[in-house]
């Protein structure tokens, strides 16, 4: 098995680089997503010392875009250079923290055949790349698997404008997968099929990247994230199907609580290095104090 990284959805304070990195390392993490979702409330120089900080710390980041950062406009109007804007802007904060990637949403059917949906998600994401490569910001995107069953961003969707352009990944949600099946991840099958089907279009080396919660749906819609073990979605299949691939992951958990992450990231981590599963270094969590008052020496 190669590395397994796990981290919050949620960048844990906001008050400074340094204290957010040693809240990380307290909890044992090596990867974090940026929350962008709601709005852009990080500014560049809070992304570059947080890149810088992370970094020296061993944690991997992610940036999410905002919800409304999504692709396949039927018209080049207000909404659709809205979202190539708020795209742009989540590439720069992944470049200035050193981010590996940023995630979006496929966007919708917009009564279009899926067909149709799809070559429109895959030219406006070739057009953004000329945009991005014009000001150095050509970070990887991923495109996230959806969790409505009727919805536009099915796996199906998700690898197949991932398999069309070499810079774009899919970004796997098992809690997503999970309720547009029914509750159909329960072994380790579905989880390797997916992944299987992941690792046959992505780069070599490249991680998966994947979001996982505890989940609540119905009539195969998700409803809402849960506090992990209150549904029927597991970690340990999907340890079990990152086992059978040559390919790193970085998990993300989507929980709604602390302990819920925890209790993910301790059955991930539950066949590597014992420092791993048990939290960060006394060294780490040093280095990123001393960091914070050598800066503050300077100031």
């Amino acid at each position: 098995m190669e590395a397994i990284r796990i981290g919050p959805a949620r960048v844990p304070s906001r008050e400074s680089p340094e204290q957010a990195v040693e809240l990380l390392l307290e909890r044992g993490y090596t990867a974090c997503e940026i929350d962008c979702e709601g709005g852009f409330w990080m500014d560049y120089p809070f992304a570059a010392r947080f890149g810088e900080v992370a970094g020296e710390a061993g944690i991997a980041l992610s940036v999410h875009a905002p919800i409304a950062a999504f692709l396949g406009h039927r018209e080049r109007e207000k909404k659709y250079r809205m979202a190539v804007g708020m795209l742009d802007h989540s590439a720069g904060i992944a470049v200035a923290a050193g981010a590996e990637i940023v995630v979006f949403h496929p966007g919708f059917l917009l009564e279009r055949p899926r067909e149709e949906a799809l070559a429109a998600v895959v030219e406006q994401l070739g057009e953004l790349r000329e945009r991005l490569e014009g000001k150095g910001r050509t970070v990887a995107f991923g495109v996230e698997v959806m969790g409505r069953v009727r919805d536009f961003g099915s796996a199906e969707d998700v690898l197949s404008i991932a398999a069309q352009l070499d810079w774009v990944r899919p970004v796997i949600d098992f809690a997503h997968l999970h309720a547009t099946s029914d509750g159909a991840f329960t072994d380790a099958e579905p989880f390797a099929s997916v992944l299987e089907a992941a690792d046959r279009i992505q780069a070599s080396g490249t991680p998966f990247h994947i979001h996982f919660s505890d989940i609540a749906f119905a009539n195969r819609n998700e409803t809402k994230h849960l506090p992990y073990g209150e549904g029927t979605l597991r970690a340990e299949p999907l340890r079990e199907a990152l086992d059978r691939l040559d390919r790193p992951a970085t998990v993300i958990s989507e929980s709604p609580d602390e302990e819920s992450s925890q209790a993910i990231r301790a059955v991930l981590l539950a066949k590597a290095d014992p420092r791993a599963a048990t939290g960060a270094s006394t060294t780490s969590r040093s280095a990123i104090a001393e960091s914070g008052r050598s800066r503050s020496r300077k100031n």
